[in-house]
């Protein structure tokens, strides 16, 4: 299929919007009611820094909400009030958040159902119906789908990842596979992957340096495939496949180490073919996130400072807040990952929070005793409203109440 051709006469289609609906005023008053903060205001006024009584509560300053992300949201929130009584639907969560994906059921939007095998029921979804595709995209066959249906298509898409996706045309215009660093079962990279011919995705440097090897030394060609089961395009054939290769990234990733991931296939590449001939076997764009890169810069300044604890705000399915995460676990700081301030229980000085790579767990009396500093941070789907309930059950479990 051509998908450039397919989104090019999509996008001249009377049923496909991109820049809202003229509303952007009105909502604008609506989200900063509903997710502004006047105590996050105050702190980052404060050079991002809050002392209460002995509890200093440090903030990231680069966190919470990015451009792409509010962009969506006030999308979502213009869709409903431009079609007040038409069914609407949106292909996956807006955004990873879950206070704002309640917030648009509470709006009467509908969430397309998934199936026991993983496969989205679109049978509820009739012509005329409005149908939002997500920040971070939705799948070619989606697309084409609901265009067939002669659905309304209301495209929230970050433009950071259609980026991404132009740059994977480019690897098919030149028979290239894409290898994508991001994991293989996430909406982003389901969608990216969509609009490639040859793909391969690989989730981190351990998994970049063993297809490395692979280009170069080649191996048990069985055992390649069953490793990155459903993580390529179908038919892939390492050993035909990976002669021409281009990188693109999930936007969300760590990007330190997209950028790792691509020196290594350079490098790769070059040994292989040597310099003449690299630019005919490798390609590589800039498509790290500028939001994702800014967050997690600000983590690296964030754990620097002498923090007690961190704690680390967004969706659990977030995946560029899992990675804030993983810089506090990397610097040894004990980190706890809440999706809202629910989790923490002031009553008892206890929290539901999920490690790295594990289930729910609660932890006691996690909150010590005496003076204590707190880094606070959120990943790019979290309202401040979301971090301020946060730092208000911190401040409560200290005896320390917020300045409002």
């Amino acid at each position: 299929m051509d998908t450039k051709a397919f989104k090019r006469n999509l996008n001249q289609s009377q049923n496909y919007y991109r820049k809202g609906f003229g509303h952007q005023e009105e909502v604008a008053g609506v989200l900063n009611t509903e997710y502004q903060s006047s105590l996050i205001q105050t702190i980052r006024d404060r050079n991002y820094q809050l002392q209460e009584g002995n509890v200093t509560i440090h903030l990231a300053e680069s966190f919470g909400f990015c451009w792409g992300v509010e962009r969506a949201v006030a999308m979502a929130y213009e869709t409903r009030q431009h079609f007040p009584t038409e069914p609407i639907w949106i292909t996956n969560e807006i955004i990873h958040n879950p206070s704002v994906n309640q917030r648009l059921r509470e709006m009467n939007v509908h969430f397309i159902e998934v199936d026991a095998d993983n496969q989205k029921d679109f049978s509820g979804v009739g012509k005329g119906d409005v149908v939002i595709l997500p920040a971070f995209g939705a799948s070619v066959s989606e697309m084409q789908l609901l265009d067939e249906k002669g659905c309304i298509i209301v495209d929230t898409t970050c433009p950071w990842v259609s980026k991404v996706w132009n740059s994977v045309e480019k690897h098919k215009k030149r028979n290239y596979t894409s290898i994508i660093h991001g994991k293989y079962k996430h909406e982003e990279t389901v969608a990216t992957s969509s609009f490639a011919d040859k793909y391969l995705v690989v989730l981190n440097l351990a998994q970049a340096q063993y297809v490395a090897d692979y280009i170069l030394h080649g191996g048990d060609k069985a055992e390649f495939l069953e490793k990155f089961k459903n993580a390529h395009s179908e038919g892939f054939d390492p050993d035909r496949d990976l002669d021409q290769i281009g990188i693109a990234n999930q936007t969300t990733m760590l990007k330190s180490e997209t950028e790792q991931i691509g020196k290594l296939f350079e490098r790769t590449m070059l040994q292989k073919y040597g310099p003449t001939e690299l630019n005919q076997h490798f390609m590589s764009f800039n498509t790290i996130c500028d939001a994702t890169q800014e967050r997690q810069d600000a983590m690296f300044e964030l754990v620097d400072k002498d923090l007690s604890l961190m704690v680390v705000i967004g969706g659990y399915n977030s995946s560029n807040t899992t990675h804030l995460q993983e810089i506090a676990v990397e610097y040894n700081i004990p980190s706890y990952h809440i999706d809202s301030a629910d989790r923490i229980d002031v009553e008892n000085n206890r929290i539901e929070h999920k490690p790295l790579e594990k289930d729910l767990e609660i932890t006691e009396n996690w909150l010590p005793e005496g003076p204590i500093a707190v880094g606070v941070t959120s990943g790019a789907s979290t309202p401040d409203k979301v971090v301020e309930a946060a730092i208000a059950k911190i401040l409560m479990l200290k005896n320390a109440p917020a300045i409002v």
